[in-house]
């Protein structure tokens, strides 16, 4: 199953200079929870990002187009296809967890969209989720908290 999870504010934002519009102790237990035992799938600058570098107890490949990219913990792949390729090998499911190309380039391949929608609008931010097409996803399920919602949808 190949799912994407990410935070949106919204207005459909997820960053600005690299880096998470929101943090939210519920989200990032939730992020875990969801992720561990599986497979990430992740472009180079999200990679870049994480404070510690690769996320433990989970598989991580980044997408990058310099073959010569490496760090601890990680495998790299060309392409989005490839990566996937490679997440086909397993372990478990596999979640793109971002950034902004990548999430677009997955959107049509996607089985389930896991979403944090937080109620408010980040100021500046510079990277966008791209447009979901609603009619492609059925609402799951819903569960709401103090300014946010975690949304999970389904292809149809």
């Amino acid at each position: 199953m190949l799912c994407i999870i990410v935070a949106i504010d919204r207005r459909g934002a997820i960053g600005r200079g690299g880096d998470l519009l929101f943090y939210i102790k519920d989200d990032l237990c939730r992020f875990k929870a969801l992720t561990i035992g599986n497979t990430l799938v992740m472009g180079r600058r999200t990679f870049e990002s994480l404070p510690k570098g690769a996320l433990p107890g989970r598989r991580n490949i980044v997408v990058s187009r310099n073959a010569a990219y490496t760090a601890p913990g990680i495998e790299v792949a060309p392409s989005l296809e490839a990566a996937l390729a490679l997440a086909a090998d397993g372990p478990g499911d596999t979640f793109v967890i971002g950034g902004g190309q990548i999430y677009a380039q997955a959107l049509a391949k996607a089985d389930v969209l896991e979403l944090t929608v937080v109620d408010a609008e980040a100021e500046a931010p510079d990277t966008y989720f791209p447009a979901i097409p609603l009619d492609d996803y059925r609402v799951e399920k819903i569960e709401r908290g103090e300014g946010y919602s975690f949304v999970t949808l389904v292809k149809v």
